[in-house]
């Protein structure tokens, strides 16, 4: 991992996303009905409600309260998406596989994957971007050719992929080692055994 370089910050639709030359990132991006809007809001209220009280105590949020804050809520919405909501086209080996390939297939290339899985309804990879390489750019490519493969695959239309990924900037080492770890044994927290759509 490089610790050089500048730190971007941009906001995206709902999440900031923050981005360095070298980087790596543990990235989630999931199916396009694989949370009601329903969930979600509830989760983005109760984030907000959490913060306001922060900070009507006695000082706002200090930058680690933000931090375990953020930590809460990500579980939250793990916790969610592991629940497996939605059509879960990714439990169809056919459609996994679509995805498991294309996540490898610029490997070694545009970017190196440390750890990656696919499970019915979402994807966790932990990726680190080659120089001149956006994570953005990985993503769009990712998600524009799995969901054109797999919609024609189903016969099917419409958006695949929830427009917007969760990315988490890793910081160091133990935090990689953590991520790594995490992304292969979620399929069994999603109560998966035996599952074969990961990689690390």
């Amino acid at each position: 991992m490089s610790d050089d370089g500048v730190i971007y910050k941009r906001r995206g639709a709902n999440l900031p996303h923050w981005t360095r030359e070298g980087a790596v990132y543990a990235v989630t991006f999931r199916l396009a009905d694989s949370l009601p809007e329903a969930a979600v809001e509830k989760l983005r209220r109760e984030a907000r409600l959490l913060q306001r009280k922060g900070d009507c105590q006695y000082a706002p949020l200090s930058g680690e309260e933000q931090r375990r804050l953020l930590r809460l809520m990500s579980e939250k919405y793990q916790d969610l998406l592991d629940a497996g909501q939605g059509a879960c086209l990714l439990c169809q080996d056919a459609c996994a596989e679509i995805v498991a390939t294309a996540l490898q297939h610029f490997d070694g290339k545009r970017y190196r994957l440390w750890a990656w899985c696919v499970v019915p309804n979402h994807v966790h990879v932990v990726v680190q971007p080659a120089a001149g390489e956006s994570l953005s750019a990985i993503l769009h490519s990712w998600k524009s050719f799995t969901a054109k493969k797999i919609n024609k695959l189903l016969g099917r239309s419409g958006a695949l992929w929830q427009p917007e990924s969760f990315d988490h900037f890793v910081r160091d080492d133990q935090d990689l080692q953590h991520c790594v770890r995490y992304v292969w044994h979620n399929p069994e927290k999603a109560g998966l055994r035996d599952w074969k759509w990961r990689g690390r």
